[in-house]
Order: C-alpha cells, then sequence, then structure tokens
C-alpha cells in the first residue's frame, strides 16, 4: 500500500471469518466478504456481482478502533490467524476475524490501523467522543447504497507495506553481537559474543551459535514449514524423531515436546529430548521470528529412555528477500546436551550444536528439489489437529483438511432472512455481528486440499479454543505465569527453567523505590542511558529518510518506581506523598512525564519512570500539543525505542532494537495533573506483548535494559524529532519488586 494519492481510494477485499459466540456458548465461524475502502467497512455474503449491490452490514473505521493480533486458533475444526477489531472506549464492542493464512492476517490487520489513523480528525478531537460514535449496524438501507469496488482499485496484495510503517532497520547504534567463525554446507557459521555480568562472572555457560543461509521460498512458507511437527518434518530435520504440542497456552505461544534421533549424535551417546516453550510473531515486513527454551511441565516428564536436554534459548528468523521468492534463515541455538563433561569436551559440545544447525541447509536443499511444486496458497492454513479424544496412533494417522475458497458463495436465500438480519438494539456496534440470524447461514467451502504445513498432527493434546472464556481470562492466565516467575504459589502446570527467588517486602515511596546507581555495578537500579544510542528522525526525514544520533534529551530522569500489587496501580504521580505532588505544592514550573509500564492481573508488576523538566512547557510546542490534546492524537504519537544490551540472544531477539507507536500496539491509560502526564501502558491488552513480556521476565535478572520515549514528528515543523528522556535498567529482580500501598 502505497502513501500517494493515487492510493487513497484503493480498496482491499477478500474472505475473512466471522467468529461469534453461539447459543451453547461456543465459538463459531461463519465466513463472509469484506472490503475496506478508505474508513468504510462493508460485509457481504458473498463477491457483490455490481456496484450497487447493498452490504449486509457495514462500519466506519474511526480514531477509536484498535486492532490486536490474536495469534493462531482452532475454530471451528478450521485452523485462523485471529485478529481482534474493538472500540477503544467500550471492550465489549468488538469484532473478531480470521484469516486462513498470517500474511493475510496482517495485511487487513495493517489497513485498519491505516484507516484508524487517517480517520483522526484536526477538529473536534475530543476523545470522549468516541464512545459516542457509535459503530453503524452491518446492514444498509437501499437509499443509502453502497461503495463498490472495481477491479482497477484493488490492491496488490504481493506487496503490501503499511503507510505507518517504517523500514524494519534498527533504531539504535550498537555492535553486533555475532562473529563469524566459519561456513560449513552452505550456511555461514556465527557466534555469540558473551556479556560480563554484574558481578564479572558470564551470565551463560553456552553462548549462541548461529547458521545462516538462503532458502527459495518464500518466508510464510518457510515458516509453516518449521512450525510443523508432523511427518513432513521428517523431511527435512535429520535430527527430529517425533514431537507433540504439550500445551496450548495462546495464540502465539505453546509447550512442545521434541523426541530426536540417536543416530546423528555420537557413538555411545544417549538419545535427548527437548520440552520447549515456543513462542512466534510477524514482523511489519513480512519477518517470522520463532524462540525456543526448555521448560518443565507435569504432563511430559523425563524419561528413562532419553536424557532431556537444555536448550537455553534457540529460534529461527525467517526474513523475505527477493520481492518474496526467497527467505534468509537464521537458525540459533545455545544448547546444554546435558552429558558427564569427561565424556564429551566442550569443543566436542559445540560440534553437536554446529551439526543440528545443518538442518537450514536440510530445508533450503528440500525446497530446490520440490522447486515448482510447492504453492504458498497450500501451506497458508497449515494442519492443526485437536482430536484429543482419540488415541495417539490413531490421531498420527489423521490430517485435517481445510477448504480454500476457489469461488464465490450463494447469495442471500429470500427477504425473510433479511428480515432477521435487523440489529437487536438501536446502537450499531459490533455485537450486532454475531446474531442468531447468521448461525444456519455460511458459505461452502467448495474445494478442499490436503495442508502441509504448522501441524501438531502426531498426537498432541491441544485444548479446544471453541469455548468462549472471560473478557481477562488469557491476561489472568498470563499473569499467573509471572506471579510464579516472581516467587508466588505453583499454579500452571509447567516451570520455566530459570526461576527466581523469593519475595521480600520493601517499603513504598513513590518515585523513589528503585534505587539510582550510576555506575551500573548495582543490581536492581536505574541511571540514564546514553541519548547518542538511539537515532530519531532528521530534520529531512520526510525527503530523505534519514535518521540521526540524538544528541541530548529534553527532560531529565529523577526517579523510578519497580512495584508490584493485587490491583493495577494507576495514577501514581497524583498520590500524596509522591515527589510529584511535593513539587506541585511548592508552585515551580516543573513538569512531569511519567512513563507506567503495566502487567496487569492477580499480581500486577508496574514499572515506572518519572521525566522531569523546568522549562515552561509552552516553549515546547510538540510536547504542549501532545499534553492538551486528546487520547487519539496521544497514542498515534508516543514512541518508544528498546534495546537490551546486555542478555540473552533470545531476549535480544525477542524485545529487537525498532521504535514502535506503543499507542497503536497496546492500551494507553492517561492520567494528568496541573504538573504532570502519566501513561499507563497495559502490556496485558496484546498476545504479542504478553509473550515478550514473560519471555523478558524469566531472563530479568540476568538484563540491562534501556529505553527511549519521544513523540513521533510527521511534519517539517516538528522535525528534527528530540528524546523526552532515556533509561537504563540494571539486572532488575521480580523479587525486589515494592508492595504498593
Amino acid at each position: 500500500m502505497g502513501t500517494d494519492g493515487e492510493n487513497s481510494n484503493k480498496i482491499i477485499e477478500g474472505w475473512l471469518y466471522l467468529i461469534w459466540s453461539n447459543r451453547f456458548g461456543l465459538q463459531s465461524s461463519s465466513k463472509r466478504y469484506f472490503a475496506l475502502k478508505e474508513n468504510q467497512l462493508n460485509c457481504f455474503k458473498a463477491p457483490p456481482v455490481s456496484d450497487r449491490e447493498d452490504p449486509v452490514r457495514s462500519a466506519e473505521i474511526n480514531s477509536c478502533v484498535r486492532v490486536t493480533d490474536n495469534g493462531r486458533e482452532n475454530v471451528s475444526r478450521k485452523p485462523l490467524f485471529i485478529f481482534t477489531l474493538y472500540n477503544a472506549s467500550n471492550h465489549d464492542d468488538r469484532l473478531k476475524l480470521g484469516a486462513r493464512s498470517s500474511e493475510e492476517a496482517a495485511r487487513w490487520i495493517h489497513s485498519f490501523q491505516e484507516a484508524a489513523l487517517k480517520e483522526c480528525p484536526d477538529q473536534e478531537r475530543n476523545f470522549s467522543l468516541c464512545s459516542k460514535r457509535k459503530w453503524q449496524s452491518f446492514r444498509l438501507n437501499r437509499n443509502r447504497g453502497a461503495t463498490r469496488m472495481y477491479s482497477s482499485d484493488l490492491l496488490d496484495w504481493t506487496g503490501f507495506p503499511s503507510v505507518h510503517v517504517e523500514p524494519t532497520t534498527a533504531d539504535v547504534v550498537a555492535p553486533s553481537p555475532w562473529t563469524i567463525f566459519g561456513c560449513k554446507n552452505g550456511l555461514r557459521l556465527f557466534k555469540e559474543a558473551r556479556d560480563v555480568g554484574c558481578h564479572g562472572k558470564h551470565w551463560d555457560d553456552h553462548p549462541a551459535i548461529m547458521a545462516v543461509g538462503v532458502v527459495d521460498a518464500s518466508s510464510e512458507l518457510v515458516f509453516q514449514t518449521v512450525m510443523s511437527l508432523g511427518p513432513s518434518r521428517t523431511e527435512w530435520d535429520f535430527c527430529f524423531s517425533r514431537g507433540s504440542v504439550i500445551e496450548h497456552l495462546d495464540g502465539h505461544t505453546d509447550i512442545i515436546h521434541k523426541q530426536l534421533h540417536s543416530d546423528w549424535l555420537p557413538w555411545g551417546m544417549k538419545r535427548r529430548d527437548l520440552l520447549l516453550r515456543r513462542y512466534w510473531r510477524r514482523e511489519d515486513d513480512g519477518t517470522y521470528v520463532i524462540l525456543y527454551h526448555s521448560v518443565f511441565h507435569r504432563k511430559c516428564l523425563p524419561q528413562r529412555r532419553s536424557i532431556q536436554a537444555c536448550l537455553k534459548s534457540g529460534g529461527y528468523v525467517i526474513s523475505p528477500v527477493n520481492h518474496g521468492k526467497q527467505s534468509v534463515v537464521k537458525h540459533m541455538l545455545a544448547i546444554d546436551w546435558k552429558f558427564w563433561k569427561s565424556y564429551l569436551s566442550a569443543a566436542s559440545a559445540r560440534n553437536i550444536t554446529i551439526k543440528m544447525l545443518g538442518r537450514v541447509a536440510a530445508l533450503r536443499e528440500m525446497f530446490k528439489a520440490k522447486l515448482g511444486t510447492y504453492q504458498c496458497s497450500d501451506f497458508s492454513s497449515g494442519e492443526l489437529a485437536r482430536d484429543i479424544l482419540l488415541p495417539q496412533g490413531v490421531r498420527e494417522d489423521i490430517k485435517v483438511e481445510v477448504g480454500v475458497q476457489v469461488g464465490s458463495g450463494k447469495k442471500s436465500k429470500s427477504s425473510e432472512e433479511e428480515d432477521l438480519l435487523k440489529p437487536t438494539t438501536g446502537s450499531g456496534s459490533f455485537l450486532q455481528l454475531n446474531e442468531v440470524a447468521d448461525e444456519f447461514f455460511d458459505v461452502p467451502e467448495l474445494s478442499e486440499c490436503d495442508q502441509n504445513g504448522w501441524s501438531p498432527d502426531d498426537g498432541s493434546e491441544m485444548p479446544s479454543q471453541d469455548l468462549i472464556q472471560p473478557k481477562l481470562s488469557s491476561a489472568a492466565v498470563f499473569v499467573k505465569r509471572l506471579h510464579v516467575l516472581a516467587g508466588g504459589v505453583q499454579r500452571r502446570p509447567y516451570i520455566d527453567l530459570r526461576e527466581v527467588s523469593e519475595e521480600e517486602e520493601t517499603s513504598c515511596c513513590y518515585g523513589a523505590t528503585l534505587p539510582k546507581d550510576a555506575t551500573c555495578s548495582m543490581p536492581c537500579s536505574w541511571t540514564t542511558a546514553d541519548p547518542s544510542t538511539f537515532l530519531i528522525r532528521g530534520k529531512n526525514y520526510l525527503k530523505d529518510h534519514e535518521k540521526i544520533k540524538a544528541k541530548s534529551t529534553l527532560m531529565q530522569m529523577v526517579g523510578a518506581d519497580w512495584l508490584k500489587s493485587d490491583k493495577r496501580e494507576d495514577d501514581l504521580a497524583g498520590r500524596p506523598g509522591s515527589f510529584v505532588q511535593k513539587y506541585a505544592a511548592q508552585g515551580g514550573n516543573e513538569f512531569f512525564v511519567i512513563v507506567n509500564i503495566q502487567v496487569p492481573g492477580s499480581t500486577t508488576y508496574s514499572l515506572a519512570l518519572y521525566y522531569m523538566m523546568d522549562t515552561p512547557v509552552e516553549k515546547v510546542p510538540l510536547l504542549e500539543r501532545f499534553i492538551k490534546e486528546d487520547d487519539a492524537y496521544r497514542n498515534s504519537r508516543f514512541k518508544l525505542i528498546p534495546y537490551i544490551s546486555k542478555g540473552s540472544w533470545i531476549v535480544k531477539q525477542s524485545v529487537g532494537k525498532k521504535a514502535c507507536l506503543v499507542g497503536q500496539a497496546l492500551e494507553i491509560n492517561y492520567f494528568q495533573g496541573k504538573n504532570y502526564l502519566e501513561l499507563g501502558v497495559d502490556v496485558g491488552s496484546s498476545t504479542v506483548a504478553r509473550g515478550v513480556v514473560s519471555l523478558v521476565l524469566g531472563y530479568l535478572n540476568n538484563l540491562v535494559i534501556e529505553m527511549a520515549f519521544l513523540i513521533q514528528g510527521n511534519s517539517e515543523e516538528e522535525l528534527p524529532e528530540f528524546l523526552l528522556g532515556t533509561c537504563r535498567l540494571n539486572h532488575l529482580e521480580a523479587s525486589k519488586s515494592v508492595l504498593a500501598k
């Protein structure tokens, strides 16, 4: 999608699955044809044959809309990539949709985000109006007409850059953690430089090794192939014997078990198996990231016939090149093979790891051998068997067939059915899409074919995703896992192998619960990061798209809080006794911006960072506008640049080094006083973010985290950008979080 005027009237259309709750409380799906033109979303039961045909439903995508990526689920025995649209002022007003492939879901997500940003009016921007701007009914009257697309308006789906997504390059100036040390089977081999911990010791005795190769297949196809645990994996993975999914945590995370062959291991070495927590996500440029680390699970205990190796960190980064026709595959492993040190030397252990990385070459050769016979559409949905009541041997022989639509469905049956589709209420919300009348209508799948790809069809027990869960159930389950990481009561069925120590309670004084240490030698402390580490938009960015090193920060970091609570802690700056209120009582010119990063649930962790400036706000127009404007404007401008300067490769890869508009990915609650603006960033509002934070917390006391915050400049008057502030967090510990009062 382009940014010029000729693309302003382009239309995105195609089949999606409308996911709704039936009368029995189970999730069901109905196939519908959707068309999005500018900020108007139309829904049809079949592709319209003329531009005068009215849609069954229609809705306006305005600045109140948020889109969340729910990952992959199995709905009505169909594996779908789910995303949800909802009203920021009314979370019960939502629309849940599913696509057959991750690429298709990503394109729709970007389109909805762009439509919401374009619908940000310059006048009358009061965010409270969002609650009054009701979603229109997905049924238009004839006299209103329908906006229909023409073939000349259709977008090219092969190349789909987002208008608001910058090129996926790092926004941090940092040396590469990888050093090449060899080449084997056409793969370049790299080793990871070790980080020195706070006590002068290496935090990990198993540094990662990476193999890099080019595969003649799309990134999505390689992703589906790598994720598969079915029989097709044996075509390229010579280490793999069998695998299964032990537990499905959410659309992006699961627990898997892999049993390895012993014939590729040194003679006399007992066979190994791996029990892993697997997390995946798709980047804006089509890159897929798959991350693994070892866990303990009560449903999959170690067995006598094999030894369970420990994968410290590992995974794949699959990036599209050559217009998506090829992929650069990076495969990383840091693994402890769990053998007696007298039996094999460290060099021998490294050779085993390098041999396992040779799977990338096998993957490359498999696609070369089958070049011209694979079609991306055949692999887009993958396989997902959930026959948990069948014996394992039976389930291994069963493949789930998923249909691919190759033609148009049938039209509405009668005028009586159209009458049943009338809204039940006058508010015109997303809830009207889940009407009982639609329960018995679905577009038939005209053809079906076997899907080869992501396939735990080997007997893995997948819990049903059809049951409707309470609104915060997934977030609550996630935070329970975080509670265990922090030393709480053991409630989850698996244990992360990087548990932290017991909790200690400390007194609470808001703004000063986390100590400052400029030398970064004290664990669980903070200081400021070097601004020149971060790249920001330069004066001529709109013309040359060049970024420059930041020279300084507008505000000074003056304090930090590291809190825990049984509820979400909001408006810390407005509480009596906080040093923000002490400054307010003095009546000075000081103004504070507080970034409160929250992981909500039964146990809530809050990291609050306090920034202060003594210059009048009026002298900084962009900041003044950010303070005075509504939440929709703030969400479209507030940016974060993350950087893990010390820590495991898996965490560095998970967090990345790219600036992001926080308000477009997470919910932000704003609290304002006469001398402060506090941003409550709700990490629990995104499945992807929850997965990243869960991974980070597991390694927390081994990390040095750096962050920079800024307001995005979109016009020449607002450029060059400036940093609001930076921070450097040194080896935080969940056990040292302070109980909020």
